[in-house]
């Protein structure tokens, strides 16, 4: 997700609410293909499907190096865990 969150950032999410308050908002993934691997997100658009669900696009804010909704196609709601709501942006200047 860079250059939003860099890497040594620690991030604290919590539960995601309601479906329709995540557009714009950066979420936790963790796919059904990839259980254990969480990804760090942001919602682009939700789509509301005839049986009411919604479907999520999500993408990664450095579009040249995500993988993202862009390769897999929309997600379901149960494959967003959480959403960030705090960041410790720790020291960089070792990284430099």
């Amino acid at each position: 997700m860079l250059p939003t969150y860099l890497d040594g950032d620690w991030l604290i999410f919590a539960p995601a609410g309601s479906s329709e308050r995540l557009l714009g908002k950066v979420v936790v993934v963790e796919r059904e293909s990839y259980p254990g691997i969480l990804l760090i997100k942001r919602v682009t658009h939700i789509d509301l499907l005839p049986n009411g669900a919604h479907q999520f696009w999500v993408e990664g804010d450095n579009r040249d190096a995500s993988t993202d909704s862009r390769h897999w196609g929309a997600i379901s709601r149960s494959e967003i865990r959480g959403r960030i709501v705090l960041r410790y942006k720790r020291s960089h200047r070792s990284q430099q």
